[in-house]
């Protein structure tokens, strides 16, 4: 007789199949911390029922803002187990591959949004390219966001604040969020310090620093020194958090935590000073509660670049400024499983920034927890 595997059985499975994928990793040396493992399988499983529910008839989520979230939302799944093989992945995949451009870049035709398009869509291919099957569009769209990142081919030199970095086309400037896509893309190429387009976004990277050093000596360096990152250096200068009394710019979690990543992934070193005086305001402003400086405006995308930071860091636990220990991953889990919707959602009721798409929110958070893992 055929036997039916009940719901807790297929749960099981589920966070096994993502768990094997998980430890099969390079950077994995050690199997998920019990307490972990077993509050991760539920809140796992259920936002994946989710996604397989809102998954539209041509394999996208949320396409009228664009492939970004589609991009995002399959390589949650892909993160968490789902094999580049099953039929709702491979419904992502061609619903991606019909927006390819012969530029090579990946996003919606017309787009003014191509950066963000193309780099996520490289992190999803990458993450499914386990035969080699996507090797060339993959270089084809490396090749693109390398094109049109700002550098001397768009009439900036080094000493442009412009140079390195990324952006939308609508605003006609870099900004460190983009550019903190694009060094996720290089990264995942396997890019290292040495690739030009990784030092020249370093060089970007470092000036939207609230900090005066040899890597940058822009206006703002010196007038607000404590460490964080705001959005942009470029065209004057702007953080999302506003300006400071005395005209500087505000750092904030989501673009300190952006920018610390991306030190890291372009080779800066622990004992650098860039990296020093990010992680103090990390331990000055240590929080889930909120994007610190910007209350709950982007609070699932801070989440998602708190634990993928907090991941290339190395760290176990964080001790914020009063001497108060944080197991960082224990603490992401409870937070983002007390906000988890009964559908299996999340959910920003602050819409800015499109967190009030569930697909999209659902993609952040399910990206978080996959960096929630043992080596504890």
């Amino acid at each position: 007789m055929l036997r039916i595997p009940t719901l807790s059985c297929c749960l099981v499975l589920v966070f096994q199949a993502w768990t094997f994928q998980l430890a099969s990793a390079a950077d994995v040396s050690a199997e998920p911390e019990t307490a972990n493992y077993q509050k991760l399988a539920p809140i796992v499983a259920r936002a994946i029922a989710f996604l397989d529910a809102a998954q539209a008839a041509d394999g996208s989520y949320s396409s009228p803002t664009g492939t970004g979230v589609t991009s995002l939302v399959t390589t949650s799944l892909l993160r968490h187990g789902s094999s580049p093989a099953e039929p709702k992945i491979v419904k992502s995949l061609a619903y991606l591959q019909q927006q390819v451009r012969s530029d090579g870049g990946i996003y919606q035709r017309g787009s003014r949004h191509r950066n963000y398009e193309t780099c996520l869509a490289i992190l999803c291919f990458n993450e499914a390219n386990r035969d080699g099957r996507f090797d060339t569009l993959l270089a084809r769209a490396e090749a693109f966001v390398k094109g049109i990142q700002w550098d001397e081919d768009e009439g900036h030199d080094p000493s442009s604040t412009s140079y390195g970095g990324a952006g939308y086309g609508k605003h006609q400037r870099p900004d460190l969020s983009n550019t903190n896509y694009l060094i996720d893309a290089l990264a995942a190429m396997g890019r290292g310090e040495e690739d030009p387009a990784m030092k020249r976004a370093l060089i970007f990277v470092s000036r939207c620093q609230n900090l005066e050093t040899k890597h940058n000596d822009s206006q703002f360096a010196a007038t607000n020194p404590d460490g964080g990152f705001y959005y942009t250096v470029a065209a004057g200068g702007s953080s999302q958090a506003g300006e400071t009394a005395a005209g500087g710019l505000r750092s904030y979690g989501s673009m300190t935590y952006a920018g610390l990543k991306s030190m890291i992934y372009a080779g800066v070193t622990a004992d650098d000073p860039r990296v020093k005086a990010a992680l103090v305001w990390v331990q000055k402003h240590y929080t889930l509660q909120e994007n610190p400086g910007m209350g709950d405006s982007g609070l699932f995308y801070y989440m998602h670049t708190f634990a993928k930071a907090l991941e290339a860091t190395g760290k176990k636990e964080i001790v914020d400024a009063n001497g108060n220990p944080h197991n960082w991953r224990q603490e992401l889990i409870d937070e983002l499983a007390a906000r988890q919707q009964k559908d299996g959602s999340w959910l920003n009721g602050n819409q800015r920034w499109l967190e009030g798409d569930p697909n999209l929110v659902t993609g952040y958070a399910l990206l978080s927890l996959s960096y929630c893992r043992g080596n504890e």
